[in-house]
């Protein structure tokens, strides 16, 4: 409830009116620009690289604050997050990728699709060692029990 006081022509100079209307101006602008922030990171969030992973008997484990997720699909085509990449220039993108954060200490994860070869799997498993990350996981499927 706000109060509004007159000028020179309503009145008296000290007359006091009520204004019961309510400016709801700043809440929209909030509302918008949470909107936007939510559209905005909500497709950041997710792999959009489609890969049929094979299910997994051991316990999860708990993810780093930013994973590397490197994945090699059933036609051989291999990604390092949602940008495809080569056994060749595997080592150099994970650094340009990494920054400044020790490799030797950088947990790589790798997500193979069921029908990769396995001499491809292992061309991307030697051309991680030459670059020096020795720190990987597989991933797979958790294998949930059927109730």
């Amino acid at each position: 409830m706000g109060a509004k006081l007159s000028g020179p022509g309503g009145g008296s100079k000290y007359t006091v009116e009520q204004n019961s209307e309510i400016n709801v101006t700043p809440f929209v602008d909030v509302m918008l620009v949470l909107l936007i922030i939510f559209m905005v990171a909500a497709p950041l969030a997710s792999v959009s690289v489609e890969v049929k992973l094979p299910t997994a008997v051991a316990e999860p484990q708990e993810n780093p604050p930013k994973p590397v997720y490197i994945s090699i699909q059933a036609d051989d085509d291999v990604w390092l997050g949602d940008g495809r990449t080569s056994i060749e220039t595997l080592g150099a993108d994970l650094d340009r990728q990494i920054g400044t954060r020790n490799p030797t200490e950088e947990r790589i994860f790798i997500r193979g699709d069921q029908g990769v070869r396995y001499g491809r799997f292992m061309q991307v498993m030697n051309a991680l060692q030459d670059a020096g990350y020795y720190s990987v996981a597989l991933v797979g499927e958790d294998n949930a029990p059927s109730t």
